[in-house]
């Protein structure tokens, strides 16, 4: 299933995206749901088709954590080596954004950067202390993510809070998808002038993780309690990029759909 959270003329509503998945938005309509995604659904009977309502970051969550150099080729585009345990750091809930909300570029950094990832949203039992099982057990579902980072300060700072935490820099979207087989998924970042004519930036997949997802979830929850609808943002392939004002930034994840941003300059 698909969930997303939307804003209609009655209001701000969770609901489930129905329709074919390769249809884009077209054609795709959301039923509203009187519960949250990660609890029992009950439909209200109320629909609307998808484009006219307007999607939100598609989950709310008390902390983001990403893992730096998840990657290999990205940890060798920096010229780092892939560590022996995951890298974790923090993401503030200010950061997170949703769909076609703008990336606003702070006037503190010179060099802004993508970053296109696979999220994991944990579900309703949250996760501490738990094992590979119980890591796959307490996923909710998956989402695209996008790791803005201000690289001349993640390479100034000694540790990445500044870099990674800025208003802004964790759009997240268009929606939940639950049931799905992240061991090998296409992930991609397309960026450009021109929405319709967008350029490949980021190209990999998910089967090339250093550390795998219930790896990942695992790691985390014996360092932070993991709460429903917390987000984990599993690194991202190599092709990262500067990104500037005007810019749109499309991150898409096979079997999820595609997240696209707007760039601009914070007045």
């Amino acid at each position: 299933m698909r969930f997303a959270r939307f804003v209609h003329a009655g209001g701000v509503s969770f609901g489930v995206v129905e329709g074919e998945a390769g249809a884009g938005t077209s054609g795709l309509t959301v039923a509203e749901i009187s519960s949250l995604p990660f609890e029992e659904v009950r439909f209200t009977g109320q629909r609307w088709a998808l484009a006219d309502v307007r999607l939100l970051a598609p989950i709310f969550s008390s902390k983001v954590i990403g893992v730096g150099r998840n990657y290999a080729e990205h940890a060798a585009e920096h010229g780092n080596e892939v560590p022996k345990e995951p890298l974790i750091f923090i993401k503030p809930s200010t950061s997170v954004i949703g769909p076609n909300d703008a990336i606003r570029l702070p006037s503190q950094s010179k060099q802004v950067e993508h970053e296109a990832e696979l999220a994991v949203v944990i579900g309703a039992t949250g996760a501490r202390r738990v094992d590979r099982a119980g890591a796959e057990r307490a996923i909710f579902g998956y989402t695209c993510g996008n790791d803005v980072t201000a690289r001349d300060l993640q390479r100034s700072d000694p540790q990445w809070t500044r870099a990674k935490g800025f208003d802004s820099f964790c759009p997240i979207g268009p929606w939940i998808v639950t049931g799905l087989d992240v061991r090998d998924l296409e992930i991609r970042c397309e960026v450009g002038r021109d929405p319709e004519q967008l350029e490949m930036r980021q190209l990999g997949r998910t089967k090339d993780m250093v550390f795998d997802v219930p790896t990942l979830v695992s790691y985390v929850s014996h360092v932070m309690t993991l709460l429903p609808g917390d987000v984990i943002l599993t690194g991202t392939p190599a092709g990262v990029s500067e990104i500037v004002a005007g810019d749109t930034v499309s991150v898409t994840v096979q079997g999820i759909g595609t997240l696209s941003n707007p760039v601009v300059t914070l007045d």
